[in-house]
């Protein structure tokens, strides 16, 4: 391949922008997938790629999912996101974010960065000293802003919750057999809720340490890595890394239900099909999982208050519902239903 036009995963990105800053040995990847609706907002992923082609596909496919996922959730935001290629050690120091921030500065406006996967707080702190184009900053107790994390998992749990109700007819996940994979900060949270709410879980991470800690905390059971695709459970809940439903793994699901809070579960358009034909209720994730960039907008257009961005993410389950029942009358599966919504929004229907 030698050039974005080239990788099946360049979809008309307004801006594909390639990064070396040899003195702090940054080398990054920022895309703005749409500028329809208002700045690509999206977060940067630091993490280390076997080969450099994965993190351009990754930063394509991540700025269109966050096209979808700011446009679905009704925000003044087009979709933008930037990955830093990690060394094998995870090398990570100021200077580095330091480089990183003057380059989202040099774009003006049209990207602005905030926290994801392997970027923390921090990290985004040492950003925010070179560029007014950051989100997700540390705020005062009862201010919007902060970690997107917790807000991200109260989402997916309204959305799990959506889900239970539809394909389940339950109004709570009482009783409920929850499989949720991965133990990072929005799985976590959405054991801890959905616990609290009855739910039974099992828990799986590479980290199994980390599964151990939240299963610990839920009353929940520990599963291996690569058997919580095949659990059989009342909802399968993906909130680690995407690409998880293929052709193969969806034939071997064993639940009614897949949603969570995981980027680009499905590794091909053609999985939302396979899913479909099956019986299992999709979840599209951009839609399930916007709950973090909500408060990330509402801090950066300081547009609202806690109460705002509860609000917001209490639409959630509202607009998957609205997906799932457009699904229903024509037939059409929900991330496909999701996706032809989300491309009027910006502008490309």
């Amino acid at each position: 391949m030698h050039s974005p036009w080239d990788y099946p995963d360049f979809d008309d990105h307004e801006i594909v922008h390639f990064l070396t800053d040899r003195a702090t040995g940054l080398r990054a990847v920022i895309c703005v997938h749409s500028t329809h609706l208002g700045p690509g907002a999206g977060g940067v992923r630091f993490w280390h790629y076997g080969k450099s082609g994965d993190a351009v596909r990754d930063a394509l496919r991540l700025s269109r999912g966050m096209s979808f996922k700011n446009a679905m959730a009704g925000l003044a935001l087009g979709g933008g996101k930037a990955v830093i290629l990690a060394d094998e050690a995870r090398t990570k120091t100021p200077e580095m974010l330091a480089a990183y921030g003057r380059a989202v500065e040099r774009l003006g406006g049209a990207y602005v960065t905030a926290e994801d996967v392997g970027v923390g707080v921090p990290d985004l702190v040492e950003v925010s000293k070179q560029t007014r184009y950051v989100s997700g900053l540390p705020v005062a107790a009862g201010a919007v802003g902060g970690d997107p994390g917790p807000h991200t998992s109260y989402g997916v749990f309204l959305g799990v919750r959506a889900a239970a109700r539809r394909a389940l007819g339950k109004d709570s996940l009482a009783g409920l057999h929850i499989a949720v994979q991965g133990a990072g900060s929005v799985a976590g949270g959405l054991a801890r809720l959905a616990a609290k709410d009855g739910a039974r879980i099992s828990i799986a991470d590479i980290d199994q340490a980390r599964a151990q800690k939240v299963a610990d905390e839920v009353g929940g059971t520990v599963v291996a890595p690569d058997a919580i695709m095949t659990l059989e459970a009342d909802i399968l809940s993906p909130n680690a890394l995407g690409a998880i439903l293929t052709e193969e793994s969806i034939a071997a699901l064993k639940v009614p239900v897949v949603a969570g809070g995981a980027n680009n579960q499905l590794a091909t358009p053609a999985d939302g099909q396979r899913i479909h034909q099956r019986g299992i209720l999709y979840a599209p994730d951009y839609v399930i999982n916007a709950g973090g960039i909500i408060n990330v907008a509402t801090e950066y257009l300081k547009d609202g208050d806690q109460a705002t961005v509860q609000g917001r993410i209490e639409q959630i389950p509202v607009r998957l519902e609205q997906i799932w029942a457009e699904s229903a009358v024509t037939g059409r599966n929900p991330a496909e239903v999701a996706d032809a919504m989300a491309m009027r929004l910006i502008g490309r229907a």
